[in-house]
């Protein structure tokens, strides 16, 4: 009952931020006051309202009207459909009913601090001179312009970003069943849960959680593999030198015949690339690039890894080796998965 409560509550506010004008939001000490004993129903805002609208409306092409409308709902639905409670972050997810967008809780402290005060302005940047960036568009973000009881016991998360669905358009496909998700990340690295803990010990749900592998090739034509290529090169190299480790590549392989809905600009990306096969298309996003080595939680954590491994003999894991060897093997992976036809 407490988990459908909070669930409820934070769904409702998501939409209220998102459909509120913020010319209507003023922050006030009663309403500070008022705000501190909730536990559930926590106000959220946009932050930086202006920079995601100039990105929605001239890099990716969204009519602002399809986008309000799809976090619009009518009486008796519910303003937002769960997703689950997905990773190890404790991130929670929801989706807007039309399947088009995703909405990801940051719970963790050192993640939002790096993408609101190290990575947010670099994004934009980095958007404006790649509109067919791979990395996965955020449309807005929201936070809690009031602390509460809910937040500071961590019951509601206060921060959560709104990115684009790559899997957009999958529930109008008379061929769903056949769409396939990978969530990709170098093998090389030690992962605890998989490479410590007995097999028999480790549950179904956790394995689920940790990278996928791809057992097969993208085939594709000499002209796409190098666009593909260079868009990997130019992101990562983005993702570097914001010193950011443990990303991943979210691929969907769609059946040839399908042509599903595409928000915005028809980066290939999000279209579809056609296989040179015949067979598929593929779409492919860059998301999690919120893990930053700089940050004191990841400081702290690979030198407990660097301790274990004097005994353990293990290697690095993917969240405490440096940004450079993360880029050079998550580049090897990708190139890896080709095969040019």
């Amino acid at each position: 009952m407490g988990k459908n409560r909070r669930r409820s509550a934070l769904t409702k506010s998501i939409q209220a931020a998102i459909l509120r004008n913020p010319d209507q939001f003023k922050k006030t000490t009663l309403g500070r006051l008022l705000a501190f004993f909730t536990l559930f129903h926590v106000k959220l805002i946009k932050h930086e309202q202006q920079l995601f609208q100039k990105l929605r409306r001239e890099i990716w092409q969204f009519d602002e009207d399809e986008y309000h409308a799809s976090f619009r709902t009518t009486s008796g639905q519910p303003p937002l459909k769960p997703m689950g409670d997905l990773g190890y972050s404790g991130s929670t997810f929801f989706g807007t009913l039309d399947g088009r967008y995703v909405i990801k809780s940051i719970p963790r402290h050192f993640e939002y601090t790096f993408f609101q005060s190290d990575l947010l302005e670099p994004y934009y940047d980095h958007m404006r001179e790649h509109p067919d960036s791979m990395l996965v568009w955020i449309t807005d973000y929201l936070i809690a312009p009031y602390s509460t009881l809910g937040t500071v016991l961590s019951f509601t998360p206060a921060h959560h970003i709104i990115m684009e669905n790559i899997l957009c358009g999958k529930s109008d496909d008379p061929a769903s069943e056949r769409w396939e998700t990978y969530d990709l990340k170098p093998l090389e690295y030690f992962y605890p849960e998989r490479d410590l803990v007995p097999e028999p010990l480790v549950s179904e749900d956790t394995l689920d959680r940790l990278a996928d592998q791809f057992n097969d090739k993208l085939f594709l034509s000499t002209e796409d593999c190098n666009r593909f290529m260079e868009a990997m090169r130019q992101d990562t190299k983005f993702l570097e030198d914001a010193n950011a480790v443990d990303y991943s590549m979210f691929l969907v392989r769609i059946p040839a015949t399908s042509t599903p809905e595409v928000l915005g600009r028809q980066s290939p990306w999000r279209a579809g690339i056609p296989s040179a096969d015949g067979k598929w298309k593929y779409r492919a996003v860059i998301l999690d690039f919120f893990w930053a080595k700089h940050k004191l939680h990841a400081q702290a954590l690979s030198g407990v890894v660097q301790t274990f491994n004097v005994v353990g003999r293990q290697g690095p894991m993917s969240i405490t080796t440096t940004s450079t060897d993360y880029r050079e093997k998550f580049l090897a992976m990708v190139e890896g998965m080709i095969e040019i036809r």
